[in-house]
């Protein structure tokens, strides 16, 4: 798979196909919504992928936005071989949890509501306004773009990017999504931003200008 690069201020991230990201220079890999709650066949898919992103990119840090679970002890609704393959995961690096004070604790994990580090702060969910050094990175949303081909109108899960925030997809099974072009994202983004939809081995750039209406999932 082909990462892409994503430069803020003098800080190269590498935006990864599977809707991950890594930071090189601190060797922090992050995804968001995990969504462990959903099936188990599901579940064992996300965290098969996970691993294989530990392998690729050996990181320090593993930073999470969002919890373990949807709702209260989401952990324990984890099989007790998901919980040890997790478990085991959270050796390879330093697992960091982030999520909003509004969601209900998890039993597998402890979570903080924003984490900083460098340049970057992370939040589960955006706030609604940032500071004019800030640079954000969350999750939340599940942003997805829709972009017209000569064969027809394809919708992907995406990363949505301006100077100072970054969304990320969700990482683990959809859970249905938003349009980039939904008030509740483009507010974010007052002066436009750019979506790098998630192909099978590579990303594709678009302004918000190209983008068309929500459609089906290619």
């Amino acid at each position: 798979m082909t990462a892409a690069p994503l430069h803020y201020r003098n800080q190269r991230l590498m935006l990864d196909p599977s809707g991950a990201a890594f930071w090189p220079a601190r060797r922090v890999l992050f995804v968001a919504d995990l969504h462990l709650e959903t099936s188990i066949m599901a579940t064992r898919g996300t965290l098969e992928k996970l691993n294989r992103l530990i392998r690729l990119y050996r990181p320090a840090k593993l930073i999470v936005l969002g919890g373990c679970g949807a709702g209260r002890n989401g952990g324990e609704r984890l099989s007790d071989a998901e919980r040890a393959r997790l478990t085991a995961l959270s050796r390879e690096a330093q697992f960091i949890w982030v999520n909003s004070t509004q969601a209900k604790p998890d039993a597998l994990c402890e979570t903080l509501e924003e984490y900083r580090d460098g340049p970057f702060t992370f939040r589960h969910q955006a706030s609604a306004r940032l500071g004019p050094r800030d640079i954000e990175i969350s999750g939340y949303f599940n942003p997805l773009a829709s972009i017209d081909t000569k064969a027809r109108r394809i919708s992907r899960p995406c990363f949505v990017t301006d100077s100072s925030r970054l969304i990320l997809p969700a990482f683990g099974a959809p859970t249905g999504g938003i349009d980039v072009r939904d008030a509740s994202i483009a507010k974010l983004f007052p002066l436009g931003l750019r979506v790098f939809l998630l192909g099978q081995d590579q990303l594709f750039s678009f302004a918000l200008g190209q983008l068309g209406r929500m459609a089906e999932v290619a």
